[in-house]
């Protein structure tokens, strides 16, 4: 500290301690009775004086500011619809691997313009609708599918973490398809939840870490087209019960579960509107405190979005791929959703939605899954006119915010 002088104690006394004395015996003077007189302008003021005078040092345990805190933690997370091969599909994916060269299918090529959005998020969804083949066939599609497994090296280096099973074709081929589509997944490091090979995997929560969380994903569909379990064995496929979903999403909650995903096979093909059992079942179970997020497909065409006491409802995110030989192009838009989940103080919830408009461009060749508000934006050659993405941008965007999304700060990822 700065001093001048001594006090009476001998003590340090400070600079603007005596300046301070100083003004003020001097502005004592000059109001003494009988002497009163215009001030002196070249004199500055006491409160000038204290003012300009130079501030002490802070004591040595004086208060110091709060240190920053750092942000909370979060994570993304995407899903997509119905991967449902037809065989113009694999056709396709054929032409791909003779084109570079190799034998099989190459199915990455018609993934690819929606690997940024999969890949970039910390948790990818997909649901992946069909059985799978044995590697040398025989392949079949609709009624009763049975695919080639290169589908899902594909999948895999798109970036999905995670599929869902249950289905309405679960059954198609049987318990071999059920156990040939799980162990193709589980050899490419794809999670999957709806259908099983054993009654322990049946009762078995599947965990997606995602970042610094642990996202449980639980599968259901609302029927198997009328084929019985493979041999009574009913633990083969979930299908959809309120109760038993509420239990599950409990038991993946008490498991260790930040964000309970449950995904759902359901609605009315081809319907934009979602059925009654949607509407009275999706709000029942969003607003359990054990689920945090609805996924909903099947319909083959895209449905709404609803927030429902703070919580998503994703009625039908339409294909991701597929090729219908029913009429109409609404079966050929799909829908990528994607959710920001953020820590706070009574756990994890959304934070923030958005969705990306997509497209099965075809006829072909080629046929590619197209995202298609970066396609409207970059003005890139497209396999399909730009009218035709505009068509699909206007409406998917208005079938998503249909249910008041928008009003809860849902919006397209990217925008034309």
């Amino acid at each position: 500290m700065a001093t001048t002088g001594r006090d009476a104690t001998g003590d340090a006394v400070p600079r603007w301690a005596v300046a301070v004395a100083a003004a003020g015996a001097l502005l004592a003077v000059a109001v003494a009775p009988g002497a009163a007189r215009e001030p002196d302008p070249s004199f500055p003021a006491l409160a000038e004086v204290a003012a300009t005078a130079p501030p002490e040092d802070p004591p040595a345990d004086a208060a110091r500011p709060p240190a920053t805190r750092p942000p909370p933690r979060s994570f993304t997370l995407v899903a997509t619809g119905d991967v449902l091969l037809h065989t113009p599909l694999w056709e396709q994916a054929e032409a791909d691997a003779r084109a570079a060269g190799a034998d099989g299918f190459d199915f990455r090529p018609l993934l690819a313009g929606i690997q940024p959005l999969v890949a970039g998020a910390d948790v990818a969804i997909c649901h992946l609708e069909t059985p799978v083949a044995d590697p040398a066939g025989p392949y079949a599609s609709y009624p009763s599918f049975s695919v080639p497994p290169d589908i899902v090296p594909a999948l895999a280096d798109t970036g999905y973490d995670a599929c869902s099973t249950a289905s309405n074709h679960t059954f198609d081929r049987g318990a071999d398809g059920v156990d040939r589509t799980l162990d193709a997944l589980d050899a490419h490091g794809i999670r999957h939840a709806g259908s099983a090979r054993h009654p322990g995997e049946a009762g078995t929560v599947t965990m997606v870490p995602a970042g610094d969380a642990q996202v449980a994903l639980l599968s259901y569909t609302y029927g198997f087209n009328g084929i019985p379990a493979p041999d009574g064995q009913a633990w083969r496929a979930n299908p959809i019960d309120e109760a038993r979903i509420l239990d599950d999403a409990a038991r993946a909650r008490a498991a260790g579960a930040d964000v309970v995903v449950v995904a759902l096979h359901w609605g009315d093909e081809y319907q934009a509107e979602p059925n009654a059992q949607q509407r009275a079942l999706g709000p029942a179970l969003i607003r359990s405190p054990d689920i945090d997020l609805l996924l909903g497909h099947h319909a083959h065409v895209v449905q709404p979005l609803e927030q429902v006491a703070g919580e998503w409802v994703v009625y039908g995110m339409g294909n991701l791929v597929a090729h219908h030989g029913t009429s109409g192009v609404a079966n050929e838009e799909g829908l990528l959703v994607r959710f920001t989940f953020t820590e706070g103080r009574t756990g994890w919830r959304a934070t923030q939605a958005g969705y990306a408009p997509l497209l099965v461009a075809k006829p072909g060749p080629p046929i590619r899954v197209v995202d298609v508000g970066t396609a409207l934006a970059d003005g890139a050659p497209a396999p399909v006119p730009r009218n035709r993405l505009e068509q699909a941008w206007e409406r998917t965007t208005a079938v998503v915010g249909s249910l008041g999304g928008e009003s809860h700060g849902l919006a397209p990822v990217s925008s034309p």
